[in-house]
């Protein structure tokens, strides 16, 4: 430590026109490795550098320096400039406190070669200021306390921040190194404020816990909410009464989804606090259907056509909700150039840095009611009021730095007694200025002493023997440990006045509570915060956030209706988003569900098919059954179908009748009257297999109407082969020695009759036995909201090969009877046979196409149309006219022609 401190001290000397910055690059490298973890913009890293490497210089000198220099018999001075004021008060313990004041620091010394005078921060913050005199409240109230640290006074020391991160870091050095500008002697002693209550700003405190946590000195903030700032390994020493952003966001969150904003804008500080904000709400809102419309920055250093851009992404955007993370004063100056703009149309989400700036409505009026703001619990503290606003000449302040607020809060000038000798107070106006009390975060700095109170309680408590530290040491009281104090600030868990458990957690964080607050206009025109609501971690996900919507007044000029802000407005039921291409999934367009697929909420992402036998209705919302559809009796052309069929059944068996009345005749006899008989039975049978294609298909059915058809037809078509090669074969056997027909007798004719159908037979047997034809459901698709059964014809090369098998007789049938249609014969039937072949093979050749392509039930309808058609063809052009012929003429009038 020693050659350190020689070391830094010779290259100052060495280098004297050179800025601190530049000898602290010797120390930067732990630095990089902080602000990289961190969520600080490259600035906010450097600046911290500086500082932290300022911070070292300072801190060896103070807290190691001493060493050597009481090793010489050396008296130890300080070497810094004061800051801007500071509030003392004795006692056993001295209690450090930052707190930012004022808003603005005086200029910074960049000249580096001699000593400075320290300048006057400006711009009072009244609120700061009643945080301050919360302190001071706090420390008295515990000290008249009979019960906690009786025997032990509590003093403090507390200084004005300015609001700056250099500003913040002198100050605390101030605060551990005493007041003394020189101290004699005895100079290795503990810092004479060994835990700090603060800083309020988040990137303040990220530098002086790295800087003091060196050193093992605890801070407790009452304000720092940076999610940062709860890494164990990085800030040890660090503990707060403000929960961590980490809930903040998660309750901006919850309430944008609660209220349907899928498009939002958000503004942030440059700065710890409001980069860490955005992460976080980022982080939550990630996978949700909220997105960010832009994400602007407002810098440290800001000018007014800085935030006039900002303004005007605000208003062009469709965005209507705006979250600004920052501090009071950014947030005071983005807000007044937007409401100079003429900006008042949006719905402002305040997080817990501004919520209740009640300051605002000075400058606002009415142009922030509406305002949501996420609030610290607001607790008025018994006393408390009445101490900050109680105030008068005859109770004023003897400390510099109170004597510098009065003047600038309430005009007040100081001037000297004559008398007395002393200062007083002349006031123009302190009744006036000390009405409003905002007690957000007032609790949180009463929490912070508290909990330092009942930590030193603790520490008076152990009993000698068995205290936590070595061989059951307990903690030195006077003086206090900072390292002895932290262990004992950890363990810290107490209730307060207004029943509250107080307790940090691993990361030195409290539980996440806060108050949802409503800026409303109140009686009298003056804007009121009102509470609407509450959020408190312990109460679980699903009751953590409370909301009385029905009190709230909305921003923007909506009153009590709820702000729409979306990219896009909510398909509605029915149809599906769609996101649009290099566009956040906020933006979207809405498609119509397909066929079959429904949805049946607003906003819904994708459609949901429709179960098994249900289909979408025609606005795609809800799944209805599907219609059932077979060709049954009951419909139209199933009627028509079947009427047909019958007709035709029974005109063949008029048919059969006359045959079999004039069997006698020589027509019958010379058509071979067995084979007409036999063809006009099969051909019943054709017909009569039409209706076996009509009604709900079953698996009797679907194997009955196949196999009937193919043995029925065959059956037909090998009485009509056979009947035509009988006539050609007559013909022939006319010739001289031609011996022909006795090969084509009757027993052979039935034989090959008989030969034809059990080729048919075998085919069908084939096929029933390894793939039958079995019941089956066509649905969804071209088919919409219907069920189609049918019968699957179960192999395809069976169903083709009954069918093949019918067109091969009907080829052969057709050849012959054409080769045989001009034979000299009276009873010649080729004619006849040759019509109906052809008209039986037109049948059967459109029937193949019009059968795949038919939809539904109408491809058994077609099959029944070719089954009825074939069957008519073959009845009306082959037996018909003989029919005719037999029922009009008679066996006279026959004979006559004969």
């Amino acid at each position: 430590m020693l050659f350190m401190r020689r070391t830094l001290i010779e290259i100052h000397q060495e280098m004297p026109q050179l800025p601190n910055f530049a000898v602290g690059k010797l120390t930067c490298i732990k630095q990089v490795r902080h602000c990289t973890s961190s969520f600080h913009l490259l600035s906010l890293c450097l600046s911290s550098w500086v500082m932290a490497v300022n911070a070292w210089l300072w801190a060896i000198r103070f807290l190691a320096g001493p060493v050597w220099v009481h090793s010489l018999g050396l008296s130890c001075s300080l070497q810094s400039r004061s800051v801007s004021g500071s509030l003392y008060k004795e006692g056993d313990v001295i209690i450090g406190g930052l707190f930012a004041i004022h808003a603005k620091a005086p200029e910074p010394d960049y000249i580096f070669r001699e000593k400075v005078p320290a300048g006057h921060c400006y711009g009072l913050n009244p609120r700061l200021y009643h945080w301050l005199k919360t302190m001071v409240f706090t420390v008295e109230e515990i000290n008249r306390d009979p019960y906690l640290l009786s025997n032990f006074t509590l003093g403090y020391l507390a200084a004005d921040t300015c609001l700056n991160e250099a500003g913040a870091l002198n100050a605390a050095l101030l605060l551990v190194t005493g007041k003394e500008e020189v101290v004699s002697g005895e100079c290795t002693r503990a810092p004479t404020v060994p835990v700090i209550i603060g800083d309020s700003l988040s990137a303040s405190s990220i530098v002086l816990a790295d800087t003091l946590g060196v050193f093992g000195i605890p801070m407790v903030s009452y304000y720092a909410s940076c999610a940062c700032l709860s890494d164990r390994k990085r800030f040890p020493t660090f503990m707060r009464t403000i929960p961590s952003n980490a809930f903040q966001a998660k309750v901006v969150a919850r309430l944008l989804h609660l209220m349907g904003w899928s498009w939002v804008g958000v503004i942030y500080g440059d700065d710890a606090y409001g980069e860490s904000s955005v992460q976080l709400l980022m982080n939550e809102v990630q996978g949700s259907d909220v997105c960010m419309a832009y994400k602007e920055i407002i810098p440290k250093t800001y000018t007014v056509s800085k935030l006039g851009q900002i303004v005007e992404k605000i208003q062009s955007s469709k965005a209507q909700v705006v979250v600004i993370f920052a501090i009071p004063a950014e947030v005071q100056a983005l807000l007044k150039e937007a409401f100079r703009r003429n900006v008042t149309d949006k719905q402002w989400i305040a997080p817990t840095a501004w919520s209740t700036a009640g300051a605002f409505t000075a400058w606002s009026g009415i142009s922030l009611v509406g305002t949501i703001g996420i609030a610290l619990r607001s607790v008025e503290l018994q006393g408390l009021r009445s101490y900050l606003t109680n105030l008068s000449t005859e109770h004023y302040p003897t400390e510099k730095l109170e004597q510098n607020i009065w003047e600038e809060a309430f005009g007040c000038k100081f001037v000297t007694d004559s008398q007395s000798g002393l200062l007083k107070p002349q006031c123009s106006n302190l009744k006036i200025q000390v009405q409003t009390v905002e007690f957000d975060g007032m609790y949180n700095v009463y929490k912070a002493v508290y909990a330092v109170a009942h930590a030193i309680q603790d520490m008076l408590n152990c009993e000698p023997g068995k205290g936590p530290f070595k061989n059951g040491e307990c903690p030195e009281i006077k003086p206090i440990i900072p390292e002895q104090l932290l262990h004992y600030l950890k363990a810290v868990n107490f209730t307060t006045t207004t029943g509250e458990q107080v307790y940090f957690d691993d990361n030195g964080d409290p539980a996440g509570s806060y108050d949802i607050v409503n800026w409303q206009i109140g009686p009298g025109g003056k804007v009121d915060i009102v509470n609407v609501g509450s959020f408190d971690s312990s109460r679980g996900p699903d009751q953590d956030l409370q909301l009385d919507i029905q009190n709230v007044v909305w921003g923007g000029s909506w009153g009590k209706k709820v702000p729409v802000s979306v990219c896009s407005e909510s398909c509605p039921p029915g149809t599906r988003k769609a996101v649009q291409d290099g566009k956040p999934i906020c933006c979207f367009d809405c498609i119509h569900c397909a066929a079959g697929e429904i949805s049946n909420t607003t906003g819904s992402t994708e459609c949901i098919k429709c179960p098994r036998r249900f289909w979408s209705n025609t606005d795609r919302t809800e799944c209805i059954p599907m219609t059932v559809e077979f060709l049954s009796f009951q419909d139209d052309m199933g009627i028509i179908l079947a009427a047909l069929s019958v007709a035709g059944a029974a005109l063949t068996g008029t048919v059969l009748t006359a045959f079999f009345r004039h069997r006698d005749t020589p027509l019958v006899r010379a058509n071979n009257s067995e084979l007409s008989f036999l063809l006009l039975l099969s051909l019943k049978l054709c017909f009569l297999c039409a209706l076996a294609f009509i009604g709900r298909p079953a698996p009797w059915s679907c194997m009955l109407r196949h196999t009937l058809f193919g043995i029925s037809f065959v059956v037909c078509l090998a009485c009509v082969l056979s009947k035509t090669v009988v006539v050609l074969v007559a013909f022939r056997a006319t010739l001289p020695g031609s011996n022909l027909m006795k090969y084509f007798g009757p027993l052979q004719q039935r034989a090959g009759i008989f030969f034809c159908t059990m080729v048919q037979v075998g085919i069908c047997v084939l096929w029933l036995a390894l793939a039958p034809p079995l019941p089956t459901e066509t649905a969804g698709g071209e088919l919409g909201a219907r069920v189609v059964e049918l019968c699957a014809v179960g192999s395809v090369v069976g169903f083709s090969l009954v069918l093949g098998y019918i067109g091969l007789l009907a080829s052969v049938c057709f050849l012959l009877a054409f080769f045989a249609r001009k034979l000299p014969d009276t009873f010649n039937e080729a004619k006849f046979i040759t019509f109906s072949m052809l008209i039986f093979c037109a049948v059967w050749i459109t029937f193949v196409p019009a059968y795949v392509s038919s939809p539904g039930k109408y491809t058994v309808a077609v099959e029944v149309f070719a089954i009825l058609a074939s069957s008519y063809g073959l009845l009306l052009s082959a037996s018909l006219p003989q029919s005719v012929i037999l029922s009009y003429l008679g066996q006279r009038g026959i004979l006559k022609r004969v």
